[in-house]
């Protein structure tokens, strides 16, 4: 049960963070470094407890990577995308007169933006957080918000940078993304995900 809220507790404050940042930031404000630094916080409070994961395609990347027990998969997406939705509601209360500016995304583009980012995104999870060769380090908190952050910046606008099904549900429930996006990310996301599992062990076939 603790990992289960640990996906929680994790996924509400990346969802959080995406829609305060975007909705109701100011001027001043820039986006992606809240939403990379958010997810790394994130990751070192509750990663030695769920493994960190807060999106459903790192959960299955690392499922198909061997490091996360079947019983556990559809348990972290319901929770995963359970405090996404909260989190959007909250979200909606907070920010008062600010109004979401509902994105326009051309099919073609944003598929490939947000299954190459989730690509890197659970590549570089596989890779800083599951493998042996780098079990116990200091660094993969960084590497993965990093990851999220070079992304958002790159394809934030050709996509929304979402690399996450719970996120792209969260800014649904925000406005920000109309609901009829969402097999978009889905698809994207969690295909990307798996070829990344797919590459990691390509790679690193003795890594069992």
């Amino acid at each position: 049960m603790n990992k289960y809220i640990t996906e929680f507790i994790g996924t509400f404050f990346l969802v959080l963070t995406i829609g305060c940042s975007v909705i109701i930031g100011g001027s001043g404000v820039i986006a992606p470094l809240a939403i990379g630094s958010i997810l790394m916080v994130m990751i070192y409070a509750g990663g030695h407890v769920s493994g960190g994961h807060y999106n459903p395609a790192v959960t299955l990347g690392v499922w198909l990577r061997g490091r996360c027990p079947t019983k556990d998969v559809v348990p972290y997406w319901l929770v995963q995308i359970l405090g996404a939705v909260l989190a959007a509601l909250a979200l909606n209360y907070l920010r008062g007169d600010h109004e979401p500016s509902r994105m326009v995304l051309r099919t073609g583009p944003a598929l490939l933006a947000e299954f190459l980012f989730a690509f890197a995104l659970v590549y570089v999870v596989l890779n800083s957080a599951t493998a042996k060769a780098t079990a116990g380090n200091s660094f993969c908190g960084l590497a993965i918000g990093f990851t999220v952050m070079s992304g958002a910046f790159a394809v934030g606008s050709i996509s929304g940078a979402a690399f996450n099904p719970a996120v792209a549900v969260g800014i649904s429930v925000m406005g920000l993304s109309a609901w009829s996006n969402l097999w978009i990310y889905f698809l994207a996301n969690l295909s990307g995900g798996a070829v990344a599992a797919l590459a990691f062990k390509l790679i690193n076939p003795e890594d069992k």
